[in-house]
């Protein structure tokens, strides 16, 4: 039971596609539960729950045969080659995960029955050595699906690759028990990958609410592609649910089309008693609002039986409101698209085949309530459809992944130091952050001291603010209007790339 209990709290910081932040403090006192103390909580002190992972199978035996392929660039195992065969991105982190078993969260957690959710901090042993910056990087991991959508003519086709962009930003994250890092207030991370041809800058912009943004471009300035994100927590007794707060837009220069769309809805299960798993809901619609061409995406909640787990089920439209195509996948596995008439008297087939045995089902089905919401069975992979087109779908993870966080080979790359990059990125970049590397090199202690250092001396450096009264100024980012919504957004103001790091704030 109290394993149970640890491993849902654990993963119940772990809201994503949502990628649910955290404000600017953590109770440093937590941070000495690996040394059995009890947890004191402080209403000045909060925390942030970031992007989940779902317990699934680990299968993608979907049968590709006859599904024509868009091409991607990806790389095996993380490692890109180097055209001096000097260095290739590492495949492995510097130390392995360590036993979460030992530690006991039951007294945390008695602590905290009636408390406000934005003011529960979690101990440092169920972080993983990643800033929440860091994690929302995960999107780009599929950038070759919108370099892909650059070179198409066909607006429909374009927005085929886009739905699959904005579905396999979720992919990266089930299996992922440990949450990231707080961002503290001033915090950036940068990324440039000329293999993949873009470059992001991030910066941590608010701590109340809490706020990240972020900016992305193509190094061969065909896109860009930003965004906010925040939450909004809801506590339902058993289950949290998470609604997604920022607008994502992707900008397609060469065809002048801009793309908006928000996250769908998270629930994480059994956050008290039982098993965690973690569901994704409700009705995402990525709109060009330059073809006026829409997609609606589908994240189906799981059913009775289990059957529509990770489903995800969808249409294109044009302006005419005529649909184009439907596309269906899991967002755990991988994505298709199909002719509309195809696909619809193929569910016609199915449901007739399928009805004696949702039947036998319900027959089946056991009258008792459980006291905690059990994870149904996961179903078969996905059936494929003759005629379809594979958009997209996983990579698999190195045969390593569970002792390392979890982490795709994508991720076990983003806190590497880089020969040369100390003293090129900025100062405040995530990858100089000594509780993170202390960390991600297996020193739990010194994570958690410096954990509480440098969380005390943002909490100083607000006091001196507040002394002043002087206002926290945001770097890189300043609040604006979403041109294409016409909704409050973050906007980049460019120069970051310019390596002038003037007016940075001491925060490590």
């Amino acid at each position: 039971m109290v394993q149970d209990l640890q491993t849902a709290l654990l993963a119940a910081d772990n809201l994503r596609p949502i990628q649910i932040l955290g404000l600017e403090e953590q109770c440093s006192l937590t941070d000495t539960i690996i040394s059995s103390n009890p947890p004191i909580m402080n209403s000045e002190e909060e925390f942030y729950d970031a992007e989940t992972g779902l317990e699934s199978d680990d299968s993608c035996e979907v049968s590709f045969k006859d599904a024509p392929v868009y091409e991607a660039k990806q790389t095996s195992n993380g490692r890109v080659p180097s055209e001096n065969g000097l260095w290739g991105r590492r495949t492995t982190l510097p130390s392995p995960m360590f036993s979460r078993n030992d530690f006991s969260i039951w007294g945390f957690l008695k602590k905290c029955i009636g408390m406000e959710l934005s003011k529960i901090t979690m101990p440092i042993v169920f972080n993983e050595p990643l800033s929440f910056l860091q994690r929302l990087t995960e999107y780009m991991e599929h950038a070759y699906l919108v370099h892909k959508a650059c070179t198409l003519s066909d607006s429909i086709e374009r927005m085929q690759l886009v739905a699959a962009f904005a579905v396999s930003a979720v992919a990266s994250q089930w299996d992922r028990t440990g949450k990231p890092f707080n961002p503290l207030l001033g915090e950036t991370y940068e990324l440039i990958r000329e293999d993949d041809g873009y470059r992001l800058i991030s910066e941590q912009v608010s701590h109340h609410p809490p706020i990240s943004a972020f900016y992305a471009e193509s190094l061969s300035q065909d896109f860009n592609f930003h965004g906010s994100i925040y939450p909004k927590l809801k506590f339902w007794g058993k289950s949290v649910e998470a609604e997604p707060k920022g607008t994502m837009t992707l900008e397609l220069s060469k065809h002048r089309e801009a793309y908006t769309w928000t996250n769908p809805m998270c629930c994480v299960h059994n956050v008290i008693l039982g098993k965690l798993w973690i569901e994704q809901y409700g009705t995402v619609e990525i709109v060009n609002h330059s073809t006026r061409e829409k997609c609606v995406l589908n994240f189906k909640p799981c059913g009775m039986f289990g059957k529509e787990l990770h489903r995800v089920e969808g249409y294109i439209q044009d302006k005419s409101k005529k649909k184009r195509c439907v596309i269906y996948g899991k967002w755990t596995e991988c994505l298709y698209t199909i002719e509309p008439k195809v696909y619809d008297a193929n569910k016609r087939i199915e449901k007739k085949s399928g009805d004696s045995k949702k039947h036998k089902q319900e027959q089946n089905a056991g009258s008792g309530a459980d006291d905690a919401d059990e994870m149904p069975d996961v179903q078969d992979t996905v059936t494929v459809i003759p005629g379809s087109t594979l958009l997209w779908r996983i990579a698999p993870r190195p045969t390593h992944s569970a002792q390392m966080y979890n982490f795709t080979s994508f991720a076990m790359t983003l806190n590497e130091l880089e020969p040369g990059m100390e003293g090129v990125v900025a100062p405040t970049d995530c990858r100089l952050r000594p509780d993170i590397r202390a960390m991600e090199n297996g020193d739990i202690d010194a994570a958690s001291q410096e954990k509480e250092r440098l969380e005390e001396k943002q909490r100083a450096a607000r006091r001196e603010r507040a002394k002043d009264e002087e206002e926290w100024s945001t770097r890189w980012f300043q609040q604006g209007m979403n041109p294409h919504t016409g909704t409050a957004d973050w906007i980049y103001t460019g120069g970051y790339f310019d390596r002038k790091y003037s007016r940075l704030p001491d925060i490590y």
